[in-house]
């Protein structure tokens, strides 16, 4: 089991790489990841999504939201 500290500090990076990619302050970008389970996705998938490059893990959620109703791609 990961050490929850890193998961939330792992989490909260994501957040703001994907705040600016799709350049949206960091509270716009958690409630869209929010919204679309992408925060969900980020926690569940942990184990395999903090291996990966930022931009392959901001993809992923990108993808992922989309999915789940999201506009941003």
């Amino acid at each position: 089991m990961p050490d929850i500290n890193n998961k939330i500090a792992y989490i909260i990076a994501v957040v703001n790489e994907f705040s600016t990619r799709f350049s949206l302050n960091p509270q716009q970008a958690y409630r869209y990841l929010d919204r679309f389970k992408g925060i969900d996705f980020v926690d569940e998938f942990y184990n395999v999504e903090h291996t990966q490059s930022f931009e392959d893990v901001v993809d992923d959620l990108a993808q992922y939201c989309h999915k789940n109703g999201g506009a941003l791609i």
